[in-house]
């Protein structure tokens, strides 16, 4: 046994992260047989295509709350900015495949044609939450909305939990960055 050990090759980074994500996917299994969570992973997933629900929430702010204006026009800045980023340039330089779905959807889903890596989702999801977490009324809504947005990923078998993680950590990084720039930019 251990002389098979010392001869065999040691798991690259790459085979480790094929591990994880094989493990944390075998999670869901049970899950994706349900009815309410299938509804509500694949209903989340719909609604942020496109950054459209984080846009929503700050075009509802800047028409409802004038004192919010200038935050909620930043943030639609900077999820326009992280989409273009992330959809243009980063994706472009990793070729990852998505998961492969096997057999029919249980609701309809629209298929992305970019690479897996990271997740645009993810990424754009934790950006709202970083830009939105100064609204006290909206700091935990946000959160919770945008948890659900990033674990549907892995639930409806977009993007592998790798994906899903990378998409998290730049999103986080991107929002911060970008307040940071522009704060010392415009005072904003």
């Amino acid at each position: 046994m251990l002389k098979d050990l010392s001869n065999s090759q040691s798991p690259t980074i790459l085979d480790l992260v094929e591990r994880f994500d094989k493990k944390f996917d075998s999670l869901f299994a049970p899950l994706r047989k349900s009815t309410v969570a299938n509804r509500t992973f694949y209903s989340a997933s719909a609604l942020a295509d496109h950054s459209i629900l984080w846009f929503i929430i700050a075009l509802t702010l800047y028409l409802t709350r004038p004192a919010l204006r200038k935050q909620s026009l930043r943030a639609a800045f900077i999820l326009l900015a992280e989409s273009g980023v992330v959809n243009v340039v980063v994706k472009t330089l990793f070729r990852r495949q998505r998961p492969l779905h096997e057999g029919e959807r249980p609701l309809p889903l629209r298929q992305p044609l970019t690479s897996s890596f990271p997740s645009g989702h993810a990424t754009a999801a934790t950006c709202a939450a970083v830009l939105f977490q100064d609204i006290d009324h909206l700091k935990w809504p946000i959160r919770v909305t945008a948890t659900v947005v990033i674990v549907s990923r892995i639930h409806v078998k977009i993007h592998h939990a790798s994906d899903v993680i990378a998409g998290v950590g730049f999103g986080w990084l991107f929002a911060r960055t970008s307040k940071k720039i522009l704060s010392r930019l415009f005072g904003a």
